[in-house]
């Protein structure tokens, strides 16, 4: 055996150590069975799906004031899971006002099901032919989530997400459907100039050339789901949910009143939106309060 000097073996230690780092972790299969969703984890040059030890909770019927667009997801997710033909969507609108969660709420409805959900965070889409192999043999039906995704002009995530929705050497495999949300319809940023150009065609003004490419990624969606902000009645039935649903958890009875109401209305003007999020964030606030005066 080669006798090495000792200086040539720290030497190749530091070698194998820095190549080492450069290798994918070692990481156990997920085990779909048990485990209903995953986040793609990035290491060096590919990655790794790791498991979501705990899932959030939200249930459908716990979703105020958007009852058509929890038809529309619900009605896909169950065509898909039967093997059917359906569509991948885009979830846009307004922040706050539930397109997470309908996803999120959709798991919980359909996990016993078979349903899973990977979530890919928008740089790491551009391992997303590796995501679809490391699930295409699996025997469950998968939601790739890529949530409040937006884009800017010529990066390769957007290049990539574009092939495989356009059914490219990209393309996802049948047990995969693509669900992004975000606050933008056209996933880019738009401009006042985007609209320049435009021609008109046998009377009818056509988009430009700017526009036509900014829309040709959410074209490729088969599924536009719009959220908007609520309506104050709307607002006021989601934070009396929220109080309900800390009377349960608490087993505490949190009434409702007229100063919680006039209090809820004030929150919303301070935070410039009646959502969701918005009803939420103020029933913690009230909740708590109200239970340290016990």
């Amino acid at each position: 055996m080669m006798n090495l000097k000792p200086e040539v073996v720290a030497q190749l230690e530091r070698v194998l150590g820095s190549v080492e780092m450069l290798l994918p972790k070692a990481v156990k299969p997920v085990d779909w069975k048990n485990c209903y969703a995953a986040n793609w984890r990035r290491h060096s040059f590919s990655g790794y799906l790791e498991p979501v030890k705990v899932t959030d909770k939200t249930r459908l019927d716990q979703l105020l004031g958007v009852d058509e667009q929890k038809a529309i997801m619900v009605n896909n997710t169950r065509q898909f899971i039967k093997g059917y033909p359906a569509n991948n969507a885009l979830l846009w609108g307004s922040r706050g006002t539930g397109k997470s969660s309908i996803v999120k709420a959709l798991l919980n409805e359909f996990a016993e099901q078979g349903l899973r959900v990977i979530q890919v965070e928008k740089d790491d889409l551009i391992y997303i032919a590796e995501i679809f192999a490391a699930i295409e043999n699996q025997p469950y039906r998968y939601i790739m989530l890529c949530d409040d995704l937006t884009f800017e002009t010529g990066e390769l995530s957007y290049k990539m997400l574009k092939s495989a929705l356009d059914g490219s050497v990209y393309s996802a495999p049948e047990n995969v459907l693509i669900y992004v949300t975000s606050n933008r319809r056209y996933l880019l940023p738009e401009y006042d100039g985007d609209h320049l150009g435009g021609k008109y065609v046998k009377g009818e003004l056509q988009q430009s050339e700017i526009q036509e490419e900014k829309s040709s990624l959410s074209d490729r969606f088969g599924l536009w789901v719009a959220f908007h902000v609520f309506s104050q009645d709307r607002y006021l039935e989601a934070v009396q949910l929220c109080f309900k649903h800390w009377s349960d958890k608490l087993d505490k009875t949190i009434p409702w009143s007229e100063d919680a109401e006039r209090a809820a209305i004030k929150w919303s003007h301070e935070k410039t939106k009646r959502c969701g999020r918005t009803a939420f964030q103020f029933s913690k606030n009230w909740v708590g309060k109200y239970l340290l005066k016990g």
